[in-house]
């Protein structure tokens, strides 16, 4: 008879899932959950929320989960940081093995609300925009793919910086093409 072992899941189609898909992971008994709430605005219907819930809750509890929450908990209290808040608890009150990767802003990815691509294309779409005078953190690929191989098999929490720029930084960049 044969033994049933347990692979790799990854919960999910992303922009984060997929670069996860993508490494081709081998990580025995871990659970990716990447099919979160990623429209950080307050328009998020509370059904966008509830179904992550819901997701979330009906995984396999046996796995090592790996959840990937926000940088903004620290910095900002909306609907998307207390649902992120919330879903962090969760996951330590019903997970035995757990690590929960707080991300800045990807730099990679078709997702139209992330940062990058929002000022992508407003520019390209010649529409305004406000530039806040604040910070936000931006995570390469690579910089992700390395700490993404190097979550240990014990509960813990990444956050993943990445680099600190001023928003006015960011939109420079992307109009000289260099994000």
């Amino acid at each position: 008879m044969k033994k049933n072992v347990n692979k790799t899941k990854i919960v999910g189609n992303g922009d984060i899932a997929k670069v996860i898909k993508d490494m081709q992971i081998n990580r025995r008994n871990f659970l990716f959950f990447a099919s979160g709430v990623s429209n950080s605005s307050n328009n998020v219907p509370q059904s966008e929320y509830q179904r992550e819930k819901d997701l979330l809750l009906s995984q396999d509890k046996s796995y090592h989960i790996v959840y990937f929450s926000s940088l903004s908990i620290f910095y900002a209290n909306n609907n998307y940081q207390q649902h992120k808040k919330e879903m962090e608890k969760l996951i330590k009150d019903n997970f035995k093995k757990w690590t929960i990767v707080r991300i800045g802003n990807i730099t990679w990815g078709n997702n139209p609300h992330t940062i990058i691509n929002f000022f992508k294309n407003k520019i390209k779409n010649g529409e305004p925009f406000k530039i806040q005078d604040t910070y936000r953190y931006l995570v390469g690929k690579n910089e992700f793919i390395y700490w993404l191989n190097s979550i240990p098999n014990w509960n813990c929490e990444l956050n993943l910086i990445g680099s600190r720029m001023k928003v006015k930084d960011i939109v420079k960049e992307i109009k000289e093409n260099r994000l």
